[in-house]
C-alpha cells in the first residue's frame, strides 16, 4: 500500500484530492491534527479518526491532538476543572489504545486560545464570516441544542486552530465538513493558509443504525469497557443481514453498525478475522476480506449473531492492551 492508499484508507474523501497527492508525495515532517471535545470516556466511534492518526505517524507525520477544553466549555459539557480532568484521561486513552507518545503532540486549547493574539485573529475571522454560515457550520455538532452566540463562535475557533497549530491536514469525522470548509472558505481573508481536510465515516449509533455512536445517547462501545460488556452491547447492536438497511419508519437513513466496525475497526487491524461456529452449524468460517464477510452476510451463509460472536472478540482484542494498560497504570 503506497503513502496516498494509507492517507485515504478508509477515508470518506479528502478535499483536495490533488492536495492529499502531494502530502503523500512528501509526508516526513508534515502536521496531522484532530481535534476533540473531552466530555466522556473515548468510545470506537471516536477511535476511527484515531487510526487514521495511526496510519499518519507511521508514515511520518507529526501528530496533534488538541483537547479541545475551551471548545466544551463552551458547548456546555461542565467547568474547566471537570473539562480537564476528562482530558487527562482521555490522552491515556490514546496512548493506551495506539498512539505513539513521542510523535504525538497533546495541546489543551486553553494553552492558546485564551491568549491575545488569537481573541484579535478571532475577531478578524468573525468579520469575515456571517452568522447563518458559522450556525450551518456548527449545526450538526450542535445537534438538537437552542443555538448560542457561543455555537457560532466555536467553529470560527476550530478554522484558527489549525493556524496557531501550524497543521497542513485537518481530519475529522463526515459530522465536522462544513466547519472544514468554513476554515478553506474564511482563512485566506485573514492572509492565513487553509489545510487539507481528510474526513472519516460516522459510526451509526449501535442499536438502531442512526445517526452516530454517541458516549451521551444511545449505546456504545467504550476503549475502557470490559470484554463482557463488549460482549453484552454487540449482542444488542442493529444487525440487518445487508450493508444497505432500509430507512426507519420515520424516513431516516440507517448503517449496519456491525458491518461498520468489521470495515474501519477490525479488518484494518488483522489479517484474518475468524467467525466461531459449531460442527453442525458448518463450522468456523474464516474472512482475509470485508468484502467476503459482508456477502456472506448478505447472501445468508453468516448469520448475524454469527457476526456479531466474532465482532465481539475482535472488538475485545483491539481494546485490551489498552484496557489493561489503564488500569494497571491506575493501581
Amino acid at each position: 500500500m503506497d503513502a496516498y492508499d494509507r492517507i485515504t484508507r478508509n477515508a470518506a474523501e479528502v478535499v483536495t484530492d490533488e492536495e492529499g497527492r502531494e502530502l503523500a508525495a512528501s509526508p516526513d515532517g508534515k502536521r496531522a491534527y484532530v481535534g476533540y471535545e473531552p466530555s466522556g470516556v473515548l468510545h470506537v466511534g471516536h477511535m476511527l479518526t484515531a487510526n487514521k492518526l495511526i496510519d499518519l505517524q507511521e508514515l511520518g507525520f507529526e501528530v496533534v491532538v488538541l483537547l479541545a477544553d475551551v471548545h466544551a466549555y463552551l458547548n456546555g459539557k461542565g467547568t474547566f476543572a471537570e473539562i480537564r480532568e476528562t482530558a487527562t484521561r482521555m490522552q491515556e486513552q490514546f496512548v493506551a489504545y495506539g498512539l505513539e507518545p513521542d510523535s504525538t503532540e497533546f495541546v489543551l486549547g486553553s494553552e492558546f486560545q485564551l491568549d491575545e493574539e488569537y481573541a484579535l485573529d478571532l475577531h478578524a475571522l468573525e468579520l469575515e464570516t456571517s452568522l447563518s454560515r458559522a450556525e450551518r457550520a456548527m449545526a450538526e455538532i450542535a445537534g438538537d441544542d437552542t443555538a448560542t452566540v457561543a455555537h457560532a463562535v466555536y467553529p470560527l475557533m476550530q478554522a484558527l486552530d489549525t493556524v496557531y497549530l501550524d497543521v497542513d491536514l485537518a481530519i475529522g469525522g463526515l459530522e465536522q465538513r462544513k466547519v472544514h470548509m468554513l476554515a478553506r472558505d474564511t482563512l485566506p481573508g485573514i492572509e492565513a493558509d487553509a489545510p487539507t481536510c481528510l474526513h472519516t465515516p460516522l459510526i451509526a449509533d449501535l442499536t438502531t443504525g442512526v445517526g452516530k455512536m454517541s458516549s451521551s445517547e444511545g449505546l456504545s462501545i467504550s476503549m475502557e469497557d470490559a470484554a463482557a460488556d463488549i460482549e453484552e452491547k454487540v449482542g444488542k447492536a442493529y444487525c440487518p443481514p445487508t450493508a444497505d438497511p432500509d430507512p426507519t419508519d420515520d424516513g431516516e437513513e440507517r448503517e449496519n453498525p456491525v458491518l461498520q466496525l468489521f470495515e474501519y475497526h477490525v479488518f484494518p487491524r488483522f489479517e484474518t478475522v475468524v467467525v466461531e461456529r459449531p460442527d453442525q452449524y458448518g463450522g468456523d468460517l474464516s474472512y482475509e476480506s470485508y468484502a467476503d464477510l459482508e456477502a456472506d452476510l448478505e447472501s445468508g451463509a453468516l448469520h448475524p449473531a454469527d457476526a456479531k460472536g466474532a465482532l465481539a472478540t475482535s472488538l475485545n482484542e483491539l481494546i485490551a492492551p489498552g484496557r489493561e494498560r489503564i488500569e494497571s497504570e491506575r493501581t
